[in-house]
């Protein structure tokens, strides 16, 4: 193929036909000015021409838009090859002139719809300098008449977007994510029949339509919703796998989710919300734990335990998670024996446990209720026994008794575990060494479990010498010896 001057985007050199779109004068004037693109001689075979047509869209969905349309000058066999793409991914890389980028990414977006033939069944808009343009509504009103199936609407900081109700007429629609919009659905709106994955993230949405939105969803299948304010929250899914919450929420209830396999829950606090827990009756253990029986992942952040241990749980409703083989709990407060109950409820209903991963809470401070250490022998769970149990990390550790008891109670009732790793909060200097006495003191089920005691701080501890600025990890012996052994290289660990 003989040398070409390459000009600006083909695209962008077209003539703009306002919004809606139809054949037109003005469509077959581009078409001709597509035409005049001067294309050179070819002397070798095109290969990448003859290719199958499904080889060619593959190679076209993975370049960016920009690139895809500016294949047009490549050949006749490609001059319109772009405009049959049924994935379309707009973001702020399609423009090049920063200085006028909002115009031109409007213009570039508006011209790519008007000259696309044929379905569309992905589009995704991800960019910083879109917030309320009224071209977006046409946008989707083209998009409602394409067949789409994915829409992606991820806007910039600003004036929040409000979501056309020419969106809810996509009948077809089977993943929807959506950021920074208000969302409204309209009376006669009965819901997506066949969406199988609902993202919403800082959407302004009343709750009972979210609601109304989520049971409207037959299908559903995974649902993530982040950044929401004060939302009080009942989910019915019954196909719902996978969960993502992450905002402030002051209620949940997981009324009907029986094939739940894997969730995340971080739960913010304010006054308002701390308020609402205090006062809730009911018990929110049941509530959000009680009809998950397939569970196979569980990741619990900030104040999901405390949101959890409100409420009286009634002691003759045993739940087991017999496929529950994952439990993460972050910034649990070991100064809270509600929370503590919560922990020890969760892992002992799990018989099939295979990683524990908790965290405390690195500011924690030591209080009478944590001296009372006659729950571990008296209330804690007898005859427990982890038979599938191998790995265990423990994070932000302060070393208070709780901590300590609850790591005695692991290592006592679990005879197949293989680590347990332990990282001291980053505050506590002075009270490491004695984490370290009494790890090694502690009877181990498994004979071959290893205790990995890390830290990041510039400071380590060698058998009963203090050494300064080595960090590192120590491998405490398997079978009580009181020698600890550091290894400070960054590649292996030494063991005795």
């Amino acid at each position: 193929m003989s040398n070409l001057s390459l000009s600006p985007l083909v695209i962008s050199s077209l003539p703009l036909c306002p919004l809606p779109w139809r054949f037109s004068s003005c469509h077959f004037k581009m078409m001709n000015d597509l035409d005049k693109v001067q294309m050179g001689d070819v002397e070798d075979p095109d290969l990448i021409s003859d290719l199958p047509q499904s080889i060619l869209e593959s190679i076209l969905t993975r370049l960016p838009i920009r690139d895809a349309v500016r294949t047009s000058i490549l050949s006749s066999k490609w001059r319109y090859r772009w405009t049959t793409l049924t994935h379309l991914v707009f973001d702020d890389k399609c423009v090049s002139d920063r200085p006028v980028v909002e115009n031109c990414m409007i213009k570039f977006i508006t011209r790519a719809l008007f000259l696309h033939q044929g379905p569309i069944h992905k589009f995704h808009l991800s960019t910083s300098y879109l917030q309320c343009c009224p071209d977006i509504d046409q946008w989707i009103l083209f998009l409602s008449r394409s067949d789409i199936k994915e829409l992606v609407l991820e806007l910039g900081e600003g004036e929040w977007f409000r979501v056309p109700s020419c969106l809810f007429n996509c009948k077809k629609l089977t993943h929807l994510e959506l950021f920074r919009c208000e969302f409204d659905p309209p009376p006669t709106f009965k819901g997506f029949l066949y969406l199988r994955s609902l993202s919403l993230h800082q959407v302004l949405v009343a709750p009972e339509a979210i609601e109304s939105l989520i049971s409207g969803c037959p299908l559903l299948e995974s649902l993530a919703l982040s950044y929401f304010d004060s939302l009080a929250l009942n989910i019915h899914a019954p196909n719902l796998k996978y969960l993502c919450l992450e905002g402030e929420f002051t209620d949940i209830c997981l009324e009907n989710t029986p094939l739940l396999v894997a969730m995340s829950v971080a739960m913010y606090m304010n006054d308002d919300i701390a308020e609402c827990f205090e006062q809730s009756s009911s018990c929110n253990f049941i509530k959000f734990l009680g009809g998950v029986p397939r569970l196979e992942r569980l990741a619990g952040h900030i104040y999901f335990t405390k949101y959890l241990s409100i409420g009286d749980y009634p002691g003759s409703q045993a739940i087991t998670y017999s496929h529950l083989k994952i439990i993460e709990l972050y910034q649990v407060s070991f100064e809270d024996m509600k929370e503590i109950r919560v922990v020890l409820r969760l892992i002992t209903n799990s018989p099939n446990l295979k990683e524990l991963r908790v965290s405390g809470l690195s500011t924690v401070v030591a209080s009478a209720e944590a001296l009372d250490l006659e729950f571990w022998s008296k209330d804690c769970p007898k005859d427990c026994t982890f038979k599938q149990l191998k790995v265990v990390k423990m994070a932000d550790m302060s070393g208070v008794p709780h901590e300590m008891e609850f790591l005695k109670f692991l290592l006592v009732n679990s005879p197949v575990l293989e680590t347990m790793s332990i990282t001291p909060c980053v505050y506590v200097m002075d009270g490491r060494l004695n984490m370290l006495v009494q790890l090694v003191r502690f009877r181990r089920a498994s004979a071959s479990a290893e205790i990995i005691f890390t830290q990041d701080e510039t400071l380590c501890y060698t058998g009963l010498c203090c050494a300064q600025n080595l960090v590192g990890s120590c491998i405490l012996p398997r079978h009580g010896c009181c020698i600890v052994n550091f290894d400070f290289s960054s590649s292996k660990k030494s063991k005795e």
